[in-house]
C-alpha cells in the first residue's frame, strides 16, 4: 500500500513538472534551440514516468529502450533541421525562420 501512495505522489508530481514544461513549450516563441530543449524536457518527463509505471508493475524495460532510440533520434533530427536553418538564415530565431515558409 505505500509502495502504491508514493508511486502516485510520484506521479503527480512528474505530472505537474509536465505541465511546467508544456507551459513553457507553449510560451518560448523567440529561438527554435528553446524550443527543443523544452521538448527534450517533455520526452524525458514522459521517460521516467514510463519508468515509475513500468517499474511498479514489474514489466520489462524493452519498451523503453525503444522508446529511448526514437527519442534520441527526435533529437538528432531537431538538431540537424536547426542547423541547416542557421546555415541558410543566420540565427535560430523563430521570426525569421516563418518567412522560409
Amino acid at each position: 500500500m505505500f509502495k502504491l501512495l508514493k508511486l502516485i505522489n510520484l506521479i503527480e508530481y512528474m505530472s505537474f513538472i509536465f505541465f511546467v514544461g508544456l507551459v513553457s513549450f507553449v510560451r518560448v516563441r523567440n529561438h527554435f534551440l528553446m524550443l527543443l530543449f523544452c521538448l527534450e524536457f517533455l520526452v524525458l518527463l514522459v521517460y521516467m514516468v514510463s519508468v515509475l509505471f513500468l517499474s511498479f508493475l514489474c514489466y520489462e524495460y524493452f519498451f523503453l529502450l525503444v522508446f529511448l532510440v526514437f527519442s534520441v533520434s527526435e533529437g538528432a533530427l531537431g538538431l540537424g533541421i536547426l542547423v541547416s536553418i542557421i546555415r541558410s538564415v543566420g540565427n535560430d530565431s523563430l521570426s525569421s525562420i516563418n518567412i522560409l515558409w
